[in-house]
């Protein structure tokens, strides 16, 4: 494909690019879906291991004369990112994995109170880290297996933030992303007041049906609720 995509400014490119590089840090093979429409392209990708979506929002210079909607190389896409033009080539289409073709519900989302503050979130994380490591630690030689350091890992990452239904993988994966850190302020204005137009979006749960999102002003996490068979895999197909 000859498309081009024309970021907002530079450091809409750079967020992009940031992205990307962390999907890729985690699968060399990732793949992501690409919708643009209006003035905005939302990327989706999927990192192993976290059984979370990732949803990153992009503002470009001039609304889409045509409406995009594929799945592409996330390699592909980091490499033609170009921070100083703030320009991208879209890459050729490839086959995506199945959670490609079954993405969250565009709209109906309510707001779920209990969610703590970042600071709050960081420190959730960086306690089940510490206690992952200190249980790891504990075990015996002839028990530090691949299986027995899963079921930890499932123990700890499975339960909820606060008295929300969120799980802390879901917090882990924010925070991994670079999704739960200090809003990026414009160089050639001041920062809209919190709740102003143009302002970033506070970080917040919401659901909708069988859905929790952790939304951030970098991105969000979406992920079927506590309860849901088959994590990401057991998705409805569904138009978005």
């Amino acid at each position: 494909m000859n498309d081009r995509l024309r970021f907002a400014d530079s450091g809409e490119a750079a967020d992009l690019a940031a992205f990307l590089g962390r999907l890729v840090h985690y699968d060399r093979a990732a793949a992501v879906r690409l919708q643009a429409g209006g003035g905005a392209l939302a990327v989706f990708g999927r990192p192993p291991s976290f059984d979370i979506l990732a949803v990153r929002t992009v503002r470009l210079a001039a609304p889409v004369a045509t409406p995009l909607d594929l799945t592409v190389s996330a390699g592909e896409l980091l490499e033609s990112v170009d921070e100083s033009s703030a320009e991208a080539a879209v890459p050729g289409p490839v086959t995506g994995p199945p959670w490609a073709g079954v993405l969250p519900p565009r709209g109906g989302w309510r707001q779920i109170p209990g969610l703590p503050g970042p600071e709050a979130m960081g420190a959730a994380v960086a306690a089940a880290v510490a206690e992952f490591r200190a249980r790891d630690e504990a075990l015996p030689v002839q028990h530090r297996t691949r299986s027995e350091r899963d079921r930890i890992g499932r123990e700890i990452w499975s339960r909820t933030l606060g008295d929300t239904e969120l799980p802390l993988r879901a917090v882990h994966a924010a925070q991994s992303l670079g999704f739960l850190r200090p809003v990026r302020a414009s160089v050639s204005a001041p920062a809209p007041a919190p709740g102003a137009p143009g302002a970033p979006a506070p970080v917040a749960l919401l659901a909708v049906g069988t859905w929790l999102r952790l939304r951030t002003p970098y991105g969000s996490v979406a992920m079927r609720r506590p309860g849901v068979t088959g994590g990401l895999g057991a998705f409805q197909v569904r138009p978005v």
